[in-house]
């Protein structure tokens, strides 16, 4: 970033702006259901994109607990503990910057507090709109995190799948055992400006309808060990058109059978 360059704090500058490209990043993670599964800090990039993910997971029936990789037994990465690892992640790195910061350690170490301290309500803000998209909620309206709030909470008592609910949704479809949140949220929307059909199509067009599916990798995985790479050239292909699938590739979209459970990843995987 040449501003960075010339900004006359740049080495604050550009601490900043690591902890913006991270807020942004793990509030996406969030509303895809995405556990990254080993958030060491040598697993965050400043530039803010995802790297060595070797045992992430998509989330099929949504838990906040929700654990994938085999050697997080505590928890410690598990999917709504994921933007507190990366705020103490971008801690570590602004202790590394400290010495850059001023030559008076204690303004050092109050500029890297006062930077880290943004990184909570740039996530909020991010996975705020980010939900607020996904259910086509338009402008700003008294209880709109809580409506949030009381999805993910409905969603956790019975394990709802994480992407076929908002997709359901997103096509006009009213998902099972959501109980008096779907009035609520259809009054919330009569507030907005766009037509119901509008609405949906912004909606499914930030709610995919394929991705990843665990069972879906673990099945083209075993194809490929068997020397036929036919299933994974063509889930490859339904991948690339989560939004918009194709006639032949509807199969991707469904969650996986009711007795894929406790399913497990690796590092290195």
């Amino acid at each position: 970033d040449e501003g960075l360059v010339d900004a006359t704090d740049r080495h604050a500058a550009f601490l900043r702006a690591v902890i913006a490209r991270q807020a942004e990043l793990v509030a996406r993670w969030q509303c895809v259901g995405f556990v990254h599964g080993v958030l060491n800090t040598d697993n965050t990039l400043v530039s803010g994109e995802t790297i060595d993910y070797g045992p992430c997971a998509f989330l099929d029936g949504y838990h906040p607990d929700t654990v994938f990789s085999s050697i997080d037994h505590h928890g410690r990465y598990r999917f709504a503990h994921q933007p507190a690892i990366i705020q103490w992640n971008l801690a570590r790195f602004a202790e590394a910057l400290v010495p850059l910061l001023s030559e008076d350690e204690t303004t050092a170490v109050a500029l890297a507090n006062e930077a880290l301290d943004g990184f909570a309500p740039l996530y909020r803000s991010h996975w705020l709109s980010g939900m607020k998209a996904k259910l086509g909620m338009e402008g700003e309206a008294p209880g709109d995190l809580e409506l949030v709030r009381d999805l993910l909470s409905a969603m956790a008592e019975r394990r709802a799948d994480f992407t076929t609910t908002f997709r359901a949704l997103s096509e006009g479809r009213e998902p099972e055992g959501l109980g008096d949140w779907l009035p609520r949220w259809l009054e919330r929307l009569g507030g907005g400006r766009s037509t119901p059909e509008d609405t949906l199509r912004r909606m499914r067009a930030v709610n995919p309808a394929v991705i990843p599916r665990n069972h879906r990798v673990e099945e083209v995985l075993a194809s490929a060990e068997c020397g036929d790479l036919g299933p994974f050239h063509d889930f490859v292909a339904a991948l690339r058109r989560p939004f918009d699938p194709e006639p032949g590739h509807t199969v991707y979209t469904e969650p996986p059978p009711p007795d894929f459970t406790g399913y497990c990843t690796f590092c290195g995987t």
